[in-house]
């Protein structure tokens, strides 16, 4: 039976990766990753041969077909993303549907936990997240201000990722529809400059300003 494994992986501090990451990655015909270079970084790390595919939202069908057929030949493989957990904002989802509709129960699917931006953040961030809500990016144009309505709206606290160049643009949208906000702003996660904003939506926009803004950011908005 063919077996493809779903393989977490750090999102900063490489010392975050299983051991039973690092063994599957090392015992698989073939690794399928979103960059080959960001991946071959980790492997280089731990010193693990074994090759690597792209495989990424702008992948054609062929690439697809071609998975599948290293499958079809009893090959096992991994799947990773560039951090964290495949599937959750990057289109490992999308892949997974594929092989089960190719494949239905004659293929084996192994989740490898670990590393994920979503619960480092919830879990540092002093609000109750018994239940919260995650949104993963924001639209670019259309839909953002039902996006927005979407996060004021809700009952529980709600996570987002956002990008250093719409970070601010995007909290002063939402400060405009409520200013009483509850934030945490999450930056680098287990990275060298890792940085936690806390306080009210007004307050941590101010303190962002006043930092270097770069690196990918996990937003928790509560009221």
């Amino acid at each position: 039976m063919p077996i493809l494994y779903i393989v977490a992986t750090p999102i900063g501090n490489l010392e975050d990766v299983s051991k039973r990451a690092l063994r599957a990655l090392s015992e698989v015909d073939l690794i399928l990753c979103e960059d080959t270079r960001v991946t071959q970084k980790l492997l280089n790390y731990f010193n693990i041969k074994t090759p690597t595919l792209s495989y990424h939202q702008h992948s054609k069908i062929k690439k697809i077909n071609q998975i599948i057929e290293l499958l079809k030949r009893q090959k096992k493989l991994a799947l990773v993303c560039d951090a964290g957990t495949p599937g959750i904002s990057d289109p490992g989802n999308k892949l997974i549907e594929v092989i089960l509709k190719e494949f239905g129960d004659k293929i084996k699917i192994v989740p490898i936990p670990g590393p994920s931006a979503i619960t480092a953040a919830a879990s540092i961030s002093g609000f109750s997240m018994d239940k919260f809500l995650f949104l993963g990016f924001l639209p670019q144009k259309k839909k953002r201000k039902k996006f927005f309505k979407e996060i004021i709206d809700s009952k529980y606290p709600v996570i987002f990722f956002e990008s250093p160049y719409k970070i601010l643009k995007t909290l002063k949208e939402l400060k405009e529809m409520n200013n009483n906000l509850e934030i945490v702003v999450c930056r680098e996660l287990t990275k060298m400059f890792e940085t936690i904003y806390r306080g009210k939506i007004g307050e941590v926009i101010e303190k962002i300003k006043r930092d270097k803004i770069k690196g990918e950011f996990v937003v928790i908005v509560n009221k």
